[in-house]
């Protein structure tokens, strides 16, 4: 059974974390730091709750020292003094999560069972990349895996998972999501964590290219095949032979490319432009798409033969908005990557940068928020960086639109944008006042369904409910 050791100086709490848990875990108690590093140095202890105060001293200490010792738990702290400040302090110190006082001992054990999930998912991933890691020092090859897809939510660990069980097989992976969510960096993880990853990994972006570039690109030509043709050129999948092949935004290509590459899934050969000879070719295929394929295959636009051949595992990737935990993570890999490359110091991002990444809602997703903190790292000439120094859109009242496939509102949806509420008589002309506003009017226009109010703000659910809880204390 999985191992918990709970710390909390008050008697109460203890014994009433036990009886909830331990069914599900084999509890061990302590009321202070001393107590509970004689149990982790003495115990395989898998799981460690934490209260952030015990009795004049500091949970964050028993962190520290709890987390370098040789096998370390997984720590996730409590506190009755919960805020942003110590949410990010706790997980720069390298605690997996924190929750808040009063508890809800339901999201307790869930919260412990997430943790307990990363726990294994982080010994696969290690296991895996250091045997990918002895085959890169022979070859002298230093691309990542998944230590590339940053995040803690449960939508990215939910990829990693996907990642992990998926790659080592030879089966086509198709991976959706809207532009800028990471879908070429799973495609790398995948190629890297596979039985293949001392071989090629090609990218095509099929949306650049003509169709006739598209399919010399991809097949080849002969020496005259074509206008132009002047000598024999070796096409991509030849090219990736024995390796892989990622094919981006493959909802572009067109019927007749389509067709050809249904043959190479299904017969594994391709046949140069200009000749009928076919060349057989081993390649695993990863493509992607910020569109729909089953959509576009109900409206006649792409084979639903090739839908299937590609389809044969979906990874589905999360916006930002549905992985908002992540934004701080994410924010602060950035600030390590870009303060590195521009050779400026590291520098902390203040309570109000951090509260207006927080509040936006991420339109381009991870690669808008990636350009908003290089803006920031180039930007700041102070000891932090602070709101004045990320890009101005983050303080528009009219954020980019998130883009849609079909390019049109529902109809809800364009008459909340097309109708203005005044002002009431006496009301400021604030940010508050403007938020509790346009909270309304989304359930409003939704009927009160609060999943689809959270949709027309650009927000998820999660942060709707957080924000009508917050103007309700306000209020």
């Amino acid at each position: 059974m999985t191992t918990l050791l709970i710390v909390d100086d008050e008697k109460s709490t203890r014994d009433g974390l036990r009886m909830a848990l331990e069914d599900e875990f084999d509890c061990y108690l302590a009321s202070s730091i001393k107590e509970a590093m004689s149990i982790l140095k003495s115990e395989p202890i898998d799981l460690m709750l934490t209260d952030l105060r015990l009795a004049g001293d500091s949970g964050m200490d028993l962190l520290d020292q709890a987390l370098a010792i040789p096998q370390p738990p997984v720590a996730v702290m409590m506190t009755a003094y919960g805020s942003v400040d110590t949410a990010v302090e706790a997980m720069r110190r390298g605690a997996w999560n924190f929750v808040t006082k009063p508890l809800n001992l339901d999201e307790v054990e869930l919260l412990l069972k997430r943790a307990l999930r990363s726990r294994s998912l982080e010994k696969d991933k290690l296991r895996l990349e250091h045997e990918v890691q002895e085959l890169r020092v022979k070859a002298g090859n230093s691309k990542h895996g998944l230590e590339s897809l940053i995040g803690k939510s449960a939508a990215m660990q939910k990829v990693s998972e996907l990642v992990t069980q998926v790659a080592p097989t030879r089966a086509t992976i198709l991976i959706e999501g809207e532009s800028g969510t990471g879908k070429e960096l799973v495609a790398h993880a995948i190629h890297q964590l596979s039985g293949r990853p001392l071989e090629k990994m090609l990218v095509v972006n099929c949306a650049a290219l003509s169709p006739q570039l598209l399919e010399s690109e991809l097949f080849g030509h002969e020496k005259g095949a074509f206008t132009g043709a002047a000598q024999k050129r070796i096409g991509r999948f030849e090219q990736a032979n024995g390796g892989t092949i990622f094919l981006d935004e493959i909802g572009e290509i067109d019927q007749a490319t389509q067709v050809k590459l249904l043959r190479v899934l299904s017969e594994r050969t391709i046949e140069r432009v200009g000749s009928n000879q076919p060349i057989k070719v081993d390649v695993r295929v990863i493509t992607a798409s910020n569109k729909n394929l089953r959509e576009l295959v109900s409206k006649g636009d792409f084979r639903e033969d090739l839908f299937f051949r590609l389809n044969v595992v979906r990874v589905l990737m999360p916006t930002l908005r549905e992985r908002e935990e992540d934004i701080v993570i994410l924010a602060q890999a950035f600030l390590r990557e870009f303060s590195s490359e521009n050779n400026k110091k590291l520098k902390p991002l203040s309570d109000d940068a951090l509260a207006m990444l927080r509040a936006y809602s991420w339109p381009g997703n991870v690669r808008e928020l990636r350009t908003a903190i290089e803006h920031g790292v180039v930007m700041s000439n102070e000891d932090v960086i602070s709101s004045q120094h990320l890009p101005y859109f983050l303080n528009s009242a009219d954020p980019l639109p998130v883009a849609r496939d079909d390019q049109s509102a529902p109809a809800a949806e364009q008459k909340a944008q097309k109708e203005e509420i005044p002002l009431a008589s006496g009301e400021e002309f604030n940010l508050h006042v403007l938020e509790l506003r346009a909270i309304r009017q989304a359930l409003k226009q939704t009927s009160n369904n609060r999943t689809e109010a959270a949709r027309l703000l650009g927000i998820s659910r999660r942060t709707l409910q957080r924000k009508l809880k917050d103007l309700e204390h306000s209020a």
